[in-house]
């Protein structure tokens, strides 16, 4: 069959139109993945730009608590040395000693404070050390001779939320400084123990005791009107705990409570 010079002209007319289609669709597709390759580019520098804000947040968030927990810890030493001052005008041994108890709460509280601010999460310290911390500075307060006195710390090595371990601090404060004022004063040593366990997750054990004198045969825990045991029971509710005291060979108080809700 023979083919006309305008048969030809159509074939070649028809094979360039295929060459120019199929460029276009190569062309298409690489603006297709040239675009991706940009999208994903502008994707990945919000992602990041977005990041370095996030990051650049925290790092101010964590500055700002900082300084708070720095700047109330100055306060309550301020408060604190206010109240020495204020004690060496005062002739009335009674007042006195309100005055000692009312500043050593105020320091339990400080260190709380000082810890948090030194602590690398901000929102809990190691208790342990702060345990440490918080009775050397109430021998040191009550001037008592360290070995005369023997104490036993058994603390594990627990972190604890500062809605916590505000109220478990003043509680040992408490306690610790009931049994360096009244356990002893009849004897020339003793022995004072501290334990602090975790149960389960979330749950704790401290159990506080001390060999001395003990309270009255006619002391009843439940009905007693002392500032200090009233202050304990209030700050043990606080925490949600529950409260246990035994009066056989001394004092013991065992306070178990949770921190999963604080």
């Amino acid at each position: 069959m023979l083919t006309t010079a305008k048969d030809n002209e159509e074939n070649e007319f028809l094979k360039q139109l295929l060459i120019d289609v199929n460029a276009n669709v190569h062309q298409t597709s690489l603006l297709t993945i040239f675009g991706n390759m940009i999208a994903s580019v502008i994707v990945g520098l919000a992602r990041k730009q977005s990041e370095e804000q996030i990051k650049a947040l925290l790092q101010e968030k964590e500055v700002l608590l900082k300084e708070i927990h720095h700047r109330i810890k100055n306060n309550l030493q301020i408060i604190s040395s206010l109240l020495n001052l204020q004690a060496e005008y005062i002739k009335d041994n009674q007042a006195i000693q309100i005055f000692k108890d009312s500043q050593s709460r105020i320091e339990s509280m400080a260190l709380i404070h000082d810890k948090l601010y030194k602590s690398k999460d901000l929102s809990r310290i190691n208790f342990a050390d702060y345990i440490q911390d918080l009775v050397t500075n109430l021998f040191y307060s009550y001037n008592l001779n360290s070995s005369a006195i023997n104490l036993k710390i058994n603390v594990e090595d627990v972190f604890l939320v500062s809605d916590a371990a505000i109220p478990c601090g003043l509680i040992i404060n408490e306690l610790i400084s009931n049994s360096l004022k009244h356990a002893f004063q009849q004897r020339k040593s003793g022995e004072i123990c501290i334990d602090f366990c975790s149960i389960e997750a979330n749950l704790f054990t401290l159990t506080i005791s001390d060999n001395g004198v003990g309270f009255a045969k006619d002391f009843d825990f439940e009905t007693t009107e002392s500032l200090g045991l009233l202050l304990v029971k209030g700050l043990t509710n606080q925490l949600k705990g529950n409260i246990y005291f035994n009066s056989n060979n001394g004092v013991e108080f065992k306070i178990i409570f949770s921190t999963k809700n604080l």
